[in-house]
């Protein structure tokens, strides 16, 4: 008797010519996916007679343009990705490389690592991107590698979609001589840069030729700007300064100074006031000199010049200064907002979808755009036709709430103004407006319409340029794209209705899951949603948790724990490498 393995019998059922169809057939019952791999097999199928993929095109390789790779299925598209650097880099972590804390490799993960994991090929062009042309849907391309074999390295690359994730550069405001003589807090290179600083101002203060005021100049470390960036990296500084160099340079320790300025009132002032308040104390307390409302006009390579309005103008020499006040916009996206008449804006204008709006087939996330959220009143009068289902000319209170849902989702300032204002619903926002008693049975012109709504619009709010909003921008993105190749309904529009017109896909909405500052001392202040405030040695360990956890890989995560952990046992490191 002979016994039938399996694979004998799965054999034979392969070479059976209906094998196919009753595969597509159960593949198509089960949602498709089979379908689509078995057809990739047969060439005489549906799917080699569909052409070739779209090509998709990818500028950047940051948070949002990692986390869209990440996602994005990349087998319904022929992708290629350019790139000035072949890696992510985990940028939260910059101001811990900056004293050694962490080392540069630990929170680099090359991008090659990420496409090999994917079902389908993506090619990577180590390159930057000078030139976006929407009209021809091409992107021009220069090689940043140093030595190129067919000359200038330039080329260029067709697109059917776009999507531009070439975040932001350092914002100087055009004050003279910071590009020259500060460091900027961008990219790893900018870490290492600093860290290398920061020794060199410690051993020059060493030589034996210099006086004590010559080494209290360059002993003196300025950070210009008191977000999160510019407060961290001071706290960074400080616990370097006291828990290492001091061992170190025993005879520079008094003569160390760390200066904060900025030119708000407060530090932190996108955090909770008991964090902002908490942290200029400690700061305090620590001896970082904490200088609000001065403003930086100038910046030589022996002092920096400041005016108060109490004050006047000071002139502060200093021996290191980092630049850190906010984000400015890349000649290319300038160059791309002209094309696209969009010369008078900061960054990129997009819609709830991420389409740079202007253009076809464009896509802008991260810190090179922003939302143009919608206004209620520029649709007021579309939102009132398609509430008012009987063509009555009039809306009752029951008709508004059946569409509420709807006008909610399309225009979020909606649910915002009325969380604000502590409202339940509809009614109590027409109450506000009407200022008296108003029944369910109310019908309402249009006029009275606008009236109702003509506050909501001052809660539309632009979304900050953070890593967790590219990151939440690029998971979204990529959902979309893998649902596009299956669906070509129009995703436009200006309100979705139930039971009609809706969109294909809901518009983007940011959630926020919380911020930390690290305060030195292994304190940390943590807002989280729900006004949930911590502050102290437990948020760190919290800190410590969500940013391993939040590593783009399993190599980066382990050696970033593997960095704290050395900290701890052996200090950290002093080289100028």
């Amino acid at each position: 008797m002979r016994f039938t393995t399996f694979s004998d019998r799965a054999a034979r059922m392969v070479r059976h010519p209906g094998f196919y169809k009753f595969a597509v057939l159960v593949a198509v019952s089960g949602g498709g996916a089979v379908a689509y791999a078995d057809a990739r097999s047969d060439p005489s199928s549906e799917y080699a007679q569909a052409g070739p993929k779209k090509k998709l095109v990818v500028l950047g390789t940051g948070w949002a343009g990692t986390s869209f790779l990440k996602n994005l299925d990349t087998s319904l598209y022929d992708v290629r990705v350019v790139s000035p650097r072949n890696y992510f880099a985990f940028t939260p972590l910059l101001p811990s490389v900056t004293c050694g804390t962490v080392e540069p490799r630990s929170i680099v993960e090359p991008i090659r690592n990420i496409m090999r994991k994917k079902t389908g090929p993506i090619r990577f062009s180590e390159a930057e991107c000078y030139n976006i042309d929407p009209t021809n849907k091409k992107v021009l391309c220069r090689s940043t590698i140093g030595t190129n074999l067919d000359g200038n390295g330039e080329f260029e690359l067709d697109y059917d979609y776009l999507v531009v994730a070439l975040g932001a550069r350092p914002n100087t405001f055009n004050t003279p001589g910071v590009s020259e003589h500060c460091h900027f807090l961008k990219e790893v290179e900018d870490a290492q840069r600093i860290r290398r600083s920061v020794m060199n101002c410690f051993e020059k203060a060493s030589l034996p030729n210099l006086n004590e005021e010559e080494r209290k100049k360059n002993l003196h470390f300025v950070v210009i700007g008191g977000g999160p960036t510019g407060v961290e990296f001071a706290a960074e500084l400080h616990d370097f300064v006291q828990e290492d160099l001091s061992k170190l340079y025993p005879n520079a320790l008094e003569l160390v100074k760390i200066s904060l300025i900025e030119a708000g009132e407060h530090i932190l002032t996108m955090f909770d006031k008991r964090i902002t308040q908490f942290a200029e104390e400690k700061f305090r307390r620590d001896g970082i000199d904490v200088k609000t409302n001065f403003k930086v006009v100038k910046v030589s390579g022996d002092a920096i010049t400041m005016i108060n309005s109490s004050t006047g103008e000071v002139n502060v020499p200093y021996g290191m200064a980092v630049w850190s006040t906010g984000i400015g916009t890349r000649p290319i996206i300038l160059d791309l907002m002209k094309q696209i008449n969009q010369g008078n804006r900061r960054v990129l204008a997009t819609d709830e979808w991420l389409r740079v709006l202007g253009c076809e087939n464009i896509y802008a996330l991260g810190d090179c755009a922003t939302i143009a959220q919608r206004k209620v009143m520029e649709d007021i009068s579309s939102i009132f036709r398609v509430a008012d289902k009987d063509n009555s000319g009039t809306l009752t209170v029951k008709e508004i709430k059946d569409v509420l849902e709807d006008i909610v989702e399309r225009y979020p300032q909606v649910a915002l103004y009325l969380k604000t204002k502590q409202m339940k619903d509809f009614l109590d926002l027409l109450k506000e407006s009407e200022g008296d008693v108003v029944k369910e049975s109310v019908e309402l012109d249009i006029e009275r319409f606008k009236k109702a709504l003509s506050q909501v619009d001052s809660q539309v709010k632009m979304l900050p340029a953070t890593a967790q909003v590219a990151a939440q921008e690029g998971e979204y993105l990529a959902k979309c794209f893998n649902k596009m190749k299956f669906c070509e309904e129009n995703p436009e529009g200006p309100l979705r209705i139930r039971g009609e017109g809706r969109h294909r896909f809901k518009p983007f909405r940011y959630r926020h899951l919380g911020q930390f500052a690290p305060l030195g001392g292994e304190q940390t202040a943590a807002q989280l949603p729900g006004d949930w405030i911590s502050i102290g040695h437990s948020s760190q360990w919290l800190w410590y948790s969500v940013y391993a956890s939040k590593q783009v890989s399993w190599r980066t995560r382990f050696l970033v724990v593997s960095d704290w952990m050395r900290r701890f046992i052996f200090g950290r490191d002093s080289s100028c490498i």
